[in-house]
């Protein structure tokens, strides 16, 4: 039987987001920049800068050879700026040593997107959970699951798909069908195999916490600044500046502020 031979991998086929421009790549590191991208970020966000970003800095030496500001002032507004020194921090260990063994190791990589590289670039048969995932399988099998259990609940939930065919149609599928709050349950093809057909009894759909005021957002103001230029110190939050030195976003040298 096909891998594919399957109502989640017909619909994959015909459904998926196939357009999508690191779907287009088995390249590792390619794939590593949109999972960091994706974390926590629309994929719309990521779709309008992702080539750039990855045109300037197409393998892990050539970001290891910038200095880290070059990377944070490329990630621009996407948000969670951390991600982008996490991510130059990695390249940096990816050109100095080599890509490890398990993932997990680099920074800033969790068990999540070690898996889902992996079964990305290299179509290794391994179980991946994001939150779009997670939701599908936990319908699916009618509870809320743990960690471990909703990895085993994708490779089950998923057959006869494995590794990247697996991890992608579901995803996509969560993202497209299985909606946190109106799922469209009639489109869905698990929808014979579903326990709940729709969210579970206790499911909240998420709340995201309101930016306007926040002290996200006068991190996001204060390196604003700082990727227009050098700026005095004094003239900017200093409890947001703190922050940012804290993570490796931002240095003060003789009481001028810029990224690092």
């Amino acid at each position: 039987m096909p891998a594919r031979a399957s109502a989640l991998g017909t619909w994959y086929e015909e459904h998926g987001r196939h357009e999508l421009p690191w779907r287009a790549t088995r390249d590792r590191w390619a794939v590593l920049v949109s999972e960091v991208m994706l974390h926590q970020t629309q994929v719309a966000r990521v779709e309008a800068v992702y080539e750039a970003f990855l045109a300037r800095f197409p393998t892990p030496a050539a970001m290891a050879a910038a200095a880290p500001g070059d990377v944070i002032q490329a990630w621009g507004r996407l948000g969670y700026p951390r991600r982008a020194r996490r991510l130059w921090d990695a390249a940096r260990r990816i050109a100095a040593d080599g890509w490890p063994d398990d993932l997990a190791a680099l920074p800033g990589v969790g068990r999540y997107t070690a898996g889902a590289v992996r079964a990305q670039a290299d179509d290794a048969d391994v179980p991946a959970v994001d939150v779009n995932v997670r939701r599908v399988v936990a319908r699916v099998t009618g509870h809320a699951l743990t960690p471990r259990q909703a990895e085993a609940a994708m490779i089950e939930v998923g057959r006869p798909l494995t590794g990247r065919d697996r991890l992608l149609a579901l995803m996509d599928l969560g993202a497209l069908v299985c909606h946190p709050a109106a799922p469209r349950c009639p489109a869905c093809p698990l929808r014979r195999r579903c326990a709940t057909r729709g969210p579970l009894p206790a499911e909240r759909p998420p709340r995201a916490s309101p930016y306007d005021g926040s002290f996200r957002q006068r991190r996001g103001e204060v390196l604003a600044r700082l990727r227009a230029g050098p700026t005095p110190a004094a003239l900017l939050d200093a409890d947001a500046l703190a922050s940012l030195r804290r993570d490796g976003l931002a240095v003060v040298e003789q009481g001028t502020a810029r990224l690092p």
